[in-house]
């Protein structure tokens, strides 16, 4: 999406509590969420970076791009509440597009993740496995063959895409899609049918699950998982057309949806007739204002510069601080009332000069280490959310956000009948 398409994007008010962008999501025109793609490489080039953990045996999929490896690595088993258990604060860092580019962001938040133990949800879209040589296999709803929003990766960043995301699998993050064209706005997503996101689906999905055949590379293992299996949600560009996705995503038996416009912080619900988790995107405190902002760095950056990646400089450091304490600023809203989940979005991106970035590593270091705290990706929390007893969720979804429970938790979630007393000896 162009910068001049996101002008266009307004302010949401609630009273003069909150407002945020419904831009979220939103990249340039082109490169991986708005970053330059460059000229294409030769094909089967190797990779230039990290390399892919050592994987169990496998069995090949289609063309051998894609494979069944058995279950995923590094799953937590999701454990039901015991009577008047405080829940966990569950936490989901999840990225839209999830392109490895020459600043190679993935690669460090992989790190981080590992070194906080933590699980992400990586929203990959699925041009970023489709060489530009190759565009005329896209057939995007309502747009010419080929088009692209966020235009190609380089044959070279394709390669280093799809090795990320072997790895992050294999290291226990999720897989999800964000789709491939990224049109928003009055051409975008938001008029297309339930049938047309369909068409977008199986061509993400193609896309990912051909790979080898489409670039010709050699030097890659296939993908580790199944994607057929593996997708069980995402988020759409600029958070559009979530009314026509969900009938699909229903029929593809998808877990969850991460397209909402803006949420609150609340325990999720189920919608769509109790087949999906609404997982949106949350209005979070934003420092220094009346007004809350949408839990993503693009919406954080569209309140601080505008449309301007390149905002001033010397206001960096002050944005950065801004950034990270909204995220912050949430997080403690949530540990410290209701324990209702987080979930900040973001891109692989260096607007104003990396400070988001800097934001989202700072807020994991400072999190990840307090009591009872979980950082997992979508898929850990839908499984989590489905092992509890339905009573006691609905008992969470009654708190509003920034609401303790009244009693404490013991009270409010119920504690153990007390052991019958042993009948005295005659």
């Amino acid at each position: 999406m162009t910068m001049d398409a996101l002008s266009r994007r307004t302010l949401l008010a609630a009273g003069a509590a909150t407002a945020a962008t419904l831009a979220a999501g939103c990249g340039s025109s082109t490169g991986s969420d708005g970053e330059q793609a460059g000229a294409p490489a030769a094909a089967g080039s190797p990779g230039a970076h990290s390399s892919v953990p050592a994987k169990p045996p496998a069995t090949l999929i289609g063309d051998g791009s894609t494979s069944d490896t058995g279950p995923q690595p590094h799953q937590p088993a999701p454990e039901k509440l015991k009577p008047g258990e405080r829940p966990p604060q569950f936490v989901v860092f999840s990225w839209d597009g999830a392109g490895e580019l020459d600043n190679r962001l993935f690669t460090r938040f992989r790190q981080l993740a590992k070194d906080n133990n933590a699980s992400m949800t990586f929203f990959l879209s699925g041009i970023y496995t489709l060489p530009e040589a190759k565009k005329d296999l896209y057939h995007p709803p309502q747009h010419r063959v080929g088009a692209s929003d966020i235009g190609y990766l380089t044959d070279q960043h394709i390669h280093d895409t799809i090795e990320q995301i072997g790895a992050a699998w294999l290291e226990g993050h999720e897989i999800g899609t964000h789709f491939n064209g990224h049109f928003c706005g009055a051409n975008g997503g938001g008029r297309w049918s339930p049938e047309e996101w369909d068409s977008e689906i199986e061509q993400a999905m193609s896309f990912v699950m051909n790979w080898k055949t489409n670039t010709g590379f050699t030097d890659l293992p296939a993908l580790p998982f199944d994607y057929r299996k593996e997708l069980i949600g995402g988020r759409t560009p600029c958070l559009e057309g979530q009314r026509g996705l969900l009938p699909t995503a229903v029929k593809r038996n998808w877990k969850y949806d991460s397209s909402g416009p803006g949420g609150t912080q609340v325990w999720p619900q189920k919608f769509q007739g109790g087949a999906l988790w609404d997982m949106p995107l949350q209005s979070v405190p934003f420092p220094g204002h009346s007004f809350q902002v949408l839990s993503m760095d693009y919406n954080i950056m569209y309140n601080q510069s505008g449309n301007n990646t390149k905002g001033s400089s010397g206001s960096y450091d002050a944005w950065r601080t801004q950034a990270a304490g909204s995220y912050l600023a949430g997080f403690e809203r949530a540990y410290n009332s209701n324990r209702a989940p987080l979930y900040i979005g973001n891109h692989f991106e260096q607007w104003n000069g990396g400070i988001y970035m800097d934001a989202v590593e700072q807020t994991i270091k400072t999190i990840a280490g307090k009591p009872e705290v979980r950082l997992v990706s979508f898929r850990q929390l839908v499984e989590w959310l489905e092992v509890q007893d339905p009573a006691v969720l609905r008992k969470l979804q009654t708190l509003t956000p920034g609401q303790a429970p009244t009693g404490g938790w013991e009270t409010f979630l119920g504690t153990p009948a007390a052991a019958a007393a042993s009948p005295a000896a005659g």
